[in-house]
């Protein structure tokens, strides 16, 4: 009896169910279309967002529309809310716009000056390895601004291609076969008979393996000195009979021979394995950008190095302004200074806009002002004025510190706007009365 009761109930339950179904649909699309038409539940679409920027703003660049078209539709916001964040987001690039007249290099000058009195002078060890230093603060920085031919810790950032990226051992083959292993690194002792002209060299066999040689690569090289055999007694023992006796000669010989190269790339001092993320990269104590970028297995595209001389001579002027930015914001930014990015940029643009890397100094940027006095008011300034005078130069007075030095309004700011006045006017309209 309970059993049957139950089961009327639940089928009486079951049909009002089946009942409701259709009016719990009506509502859902009763509200769908209410959220349609209020701009306070409708989501935004790029189309949407698009529409809305160009309107407003249609000046904005297409990396910051880009960028809020993501961020808005990947948050879910209404058309309301993505209004309020496109107002303000424009608001704030209006306000970042410098203003005609400004003074950007000055403020760039304190931007980047200021913060750089509190910069330590200071190399640190690489990565817990002794022997690679890597020089930072302001001993970097003066290296990048005077633009040095060669950096006092010259470094590659060796990326790798898909194929070894993901293999330890695979990357650990490479990095031997791009580091420059000569035979002064292989050898543990080297010793000269000048009674028989014997050359002894006893290869030490743990460094042999480190670097992936083996005794028949060195014995192969050294036949170009004489004849080579390898030591009974000893399998890492090479007897070099040169029949050489003098012995400024052998001595010079031997020398020779320690500097012989087995393998590796010229500059490649010492390779440094570092996972990063899930994948291996190479760090190199020396740099030689244009063969390291020519070895099977290693990516082109990402490797770099800290040399910028080296960047401008292989991959061009574009690819050394941006690494110069890389280098001078990784700088600022070790040492927790904030400095905004437009000011270093402004610093790359500068030093690279004749189409070469220069200084920012007497032998470069400043020293080759077109004003004299310029150049005077700089450094030397008895020679920039003799010599001037002697080719008979004529200062046009565009800069800023030559109308200092004459006394003259600076071309900046309101000193920038040239404005004229007919005073005729303004009489005759005081003498109507107008």
């Amino acid at each position: 009896m309970t059993r049957a009761k139950s089961s009327k109930k639940s089928s009486k339950r079951s049909r009002e169910q089946t009942k409701s179904r259709p009016k719990l649909k009506e509502k859902h699309e009763e509200i769908k279309a209410v959220a349609e038409a209020e701009p306070t539940l409708r989501q935004a679409t790029e189309d949407f967002i698009r529409k809305t920027i160009h309107e407003k703003a249609p000046y904005m660049p297409k990396r910051i529309v880009d960028e809020l078209v993501s961020k808005i539709t990947a948050n879910n916001l209404t058309e309301e809310e993505a209004s309020k964040v496109i107002d303000l987001a424009i608001n704030e690039y209006v306000n970042s716009l410098i203003e005609p007249g400004e003074a950007v290099g000055t403020v760039t000058a304190q931007s980047i000056g200021e913060p750089g009195t509190q910069m330590t002078l200071r190399t640190f060890h690489y990565a817990g390895v002794r022997e690679l230093n890597v020089t930072l603060g302001l001993p970097r920085l003066i290296e990048l601004v005077d633009a040095r031919k060669t950096p006092s810790t010259p470094i590659t950032y060796v990326y790798l291609d898909e194929e070894h990226r993901h293999d330890p051992e695979k990357a650990r083959n490479l990095a031997r076969k791009i580091e420059l292993t000569r035979i002064e690194n292989v050898a543990s002792g080297i010793y000269m008979d000048l009674v028989t002209g014997i050359i002894t060299l006893e290869l030490d066999p743990e460094m042999l393996e480190d670097k992936g040689v083996t005794v028949n690569q060195v014995k192969s090289i050294l036949e170009k000195y004489g004849d080579v055999k390898v030591s009974d007694e000893n399998p890492y023992t090479l007897i070099l009979e040169t029949g050489i006796v003098d012995y400024l000669k052998l001595s010079r010989l031997r020398d020779k021979i320690l500097r012989t190269k087995i393998k590796g790339i010229k500059n490649i001092k010492s390779v440094i394995i570092q996972k990063r993320g899930d994948e291996y990269v190479l760090i190199t104590d020396g740099t030689n950008l244009r063969a390291l970028m020519k070895v099977k297995g290693v990516d082109p595209y990402r490797t770099v190095s800290n040399d910028i001389k080296e960047i401008e001579e292989v991959l061009g002027i574009e690819a050394a302004r941006t690494m110069l930015i890389r280098e001078i914001m990784n700088v600022l930014n070790e040492q927790g200074l904030d400095v905004d990015i437009r000011h270093v940029t402004l610093v790359a643009d500068i030093m690279t806009r004749s189409g070469t890397v220069k200084q920012i100094g007497r032998h470069g940027v400043t020293g080759e002002k077109e004003s004299t006095l310029a150049r005077a008011a700089f450094e030397v300034t008895v020679k920039h004025l003799l010599e001037a005078a002697a080719r008979g130069e004529v200062d046009e007075l565009l800069g800023v510190a030559e109308n200092i030095i004459v006394g003259q309004p600076i071309p900046l700011g309101t000193g920038k706007v040239s404005l004229m006045m007919k005073t005729s006017a303004i009489r005759k309209k005081q003498g109507d009365g107008s």
